[in-house]
């Protein structure tokens, strides 16, 4: 029986809207199986009632936590102190944590010197170290939930794609990375050192896969194994 990776979800209710949530569940079940669900707020607050319904759709255990005093979040401590203890306790291989706040940099960073990925989700104003410290951080804008579909912002066309300078280099770095003598490189092989040196999903982008935002980026020649489906790219401007 093929092994399905465990997860662990840690949620920071006052800092993730509860309308994000079958967005995250739904990205992290390509990775492996949500066993531990919780969520960690002063549930006596009104600001949190409607997590409430979400809670019991999607089976999240409520962790309750009182504000001891003001301009202290306890929530982030009680936590940060169950994260560690799960790190220390049981067989997890992944943590997620959704939170908007770079408090818990350094809980990511801690988790992953164990060799333990982190897929972090959080709003665009998320500060830049926590993004970083994640092994793939996906904004919940790009996984709100209608009643329908998924809600994702227009894909960026070429020309907005070559203008991020830094999606531009982190792409053909991979490629260099991972090119032949013959200047291909397979996109699986670029996948996994992209996800081996950076937080950096395609979701963020307007783009579900990684081959589409290589299309639409137009930066490589394309080529498709039609024996094996395997996909490869080829810098533009390469030359032999």
């Amino acid at each position: 029986m093929k092994h399905e990776d465990r997860i662990a979800l840690f949620i920071d209710s006052d800092n993730i809207s509860y309308r994000a949530i079958e967005g995250i569940l739904n990205e992290l079940s390509k990775y492996g199986v949500v066993n531990i669900r919780q969520a960690y707020g002063n549930w006596t607050k009104e600001n949190l009632k409607n997590w409430q319904e979400k809670l019991l759709e999607f089976a999240i255990k409520p962790i309750q936590q009182f504000d001891y005093s003001k301009n202290k979040n306890a929530t982030d401590i009680l936590m940060t102190i169950d994260v560690m203890d799960l790190l220390h306790t049981k067989k997890i291989d992944a943590f997620a944590i959704a939170t908007s706040d770079s408090d818990f940099t350094p809980v990511v960073m801690r988790v992953q010197q164990d060799g333990i990925k982190v897929f972090g989700f959080g709003e665009r104003k998320t500060p830049k170290p926590f993004i970083a410290a994640c092994s793939q951080f996906i904004f919940t804008e790009q996984l709100m939930q209608s009643q329908v579909q998924i809600m994702e912002s227009p894909k960026k066309n070429t020309a907005d794609l070559k203008q991020d300078r830094w999606l531009c280099n982190l792409l053909l770095n991979a490629y260099q990375q991972t090119m032949d003598e013959f200047g291909w490189s397979n996109l699986a092989d670029m996948g996994h050192y992209i996800s081996n040196n950076s937080s950096f999903s395609p979701l963020n982008h307007g783009y579900k896969k990684l081959s589409s935002l290589l299309r639409a980026i137009d930066l490589f020649d394309i080529y498709m194994d039609e024996d094996s489906k395997q996909m490869s790219v080829r810098d533009k401007n390469y030359t032999a």
